[in-house]
């Protein structure tokens, strides 16, 4: 189970077997001090919000599209920009899970409930294909290359290749045990290790890993831009930054984040991190440094495209489009 989906059950439901006693809640710990400019997400003022009863999740945007996942209704959802509107909600698999990728005129769906991944059509609106390959766990994701589709398949350290062309498995690849996110960038498959505090380089035209990069604790999400990989560090709240040329890791950013749950994008030079309670954080890409963070209900999934930033907030419903927030 999801720990977004986890804590949203909590909410709701707190009777419920299968939900922990205690929600997880990422805080700024104790005796650290977050630097910038830290305000209430109420001073955040949405250019427009979007109702998605169930639970608005994973987010993945094309060239005139946002695309949000949602659960426990088993659709993807799909938001017109220029009206600010759900113009869809497209019947997938069986709790989709596990991230959004864009990729072959189509939006891959992993799902958790019938371990498959939907591929659905950015024309038609509905699912062309289901590839009989499904995600290693809830908390994971899922990247296109220019020629495959890849996900985490199996907690022993398994990524699975999809040829696009056949919606075919064409190759599992051995990676460091308990990896779960991977993301594409710099001509490479990065895929991050929670177990094993590690970054894995997966070279497409051999399907080997080529390089080992320490992180800080339990990496989890990843996003890459401005020649790096950058992941979320569920152990301490991190954000490690890896530079994709030379293999090694250019900073560690303090974002006091800790917990499950979150993730992570790139756009407009800096990096955002999500998690629960501490639903947005922005780290300027040029200086490496936390210059912004909010505080309070939301926060789920972000991403940053077609001109604006868009953060799901599962636990409210609804999915916010905001424009870059002004810099301090």
């Amino acid at each position: 189970m999801s720990y977004r989906y986890a804590a949203f059950l909590l909410s709701c439901l707190t009777w419920a077997a299968d939900v922990p006693k205690t929600a997880p809640k990422p805080l700024i710990r104790p005796g650290v001090k977050t630097p910038g400019v830290q305000q209430p997400i109420t001073a955040l003022k949405p250019d427009a919000t979007f109702p998605i009863e169930g639970t608005p999740d994973w987010i993945a945007i094309d060239s005139t599209s946002v695309w949000v996942s949602n659960k426990p209704k088993n659709t993807v959802h799909r938001l017109d920009p220029v009206t600010n509107k759900v113009v869809a909600a497209v019947p997938v698999g069986a709790a989709p899970c596990s991230g959004l990728a864009i990729g072959f005129g189509s939006v891959w769906v992993p799902s958790c409930g019938d371990k498959t991944i939907s591929r659905v059509s950015l024309k038609e609106n509905k699912v062309i294909a289901t590839v009989p390959v499904g995600p290693v766990e809830s908390e994971g994701g899922i990247t296109v290359s220019p020629d495959s589709v890849w996900i985490l398949t199996e907690a022993t350290g398994k990524l699975a290749r999809i040829d696009p062309d056949t919606n075919m498995l064409v190759a599992l690849i051995n990676v460091p045990p308990g990896s779960y996110s991977t993301v594409y960038g710099d001509g490479a498959i990065w895929v991050s290790s929670t177990d094993k505090n590690q970054v894995a380089r997966v070279d497409p035209k051999t399907n080997l890993v080529t390089d080992l990069i320490e992180t800080g604790p339990a990496p989890r999400f990843l996003t890459y831009g401005a020649g790096s990989v950058w992941t979320l560090n569920q152990g301490d709240g991190t954000v490690t930054r890896i530079d994709t040329t030379k293999k090694t890791v250019a900073a560690t950013i303090e974002c006091g984040v800790p917990g499950p749950g979150g993730e992570i994008a790139f756009g407009e030079n800096a990096v955002w991190v999500t998690a629960f309670q501490i639903p947005l954080t922005r780290i300027d890409a040029t200086n490496n440094k936390v210059i912004q963070q909010w505080t309070g209900p939301g926060g789920d999934s972000v991403r940053y495209g077609l001109g604006s930033l868009w953060l799901s907030n599962l636990k409210e419903q609804n999915l916010w489009r905001l424009k870059p927030p002004a810099l301090p």
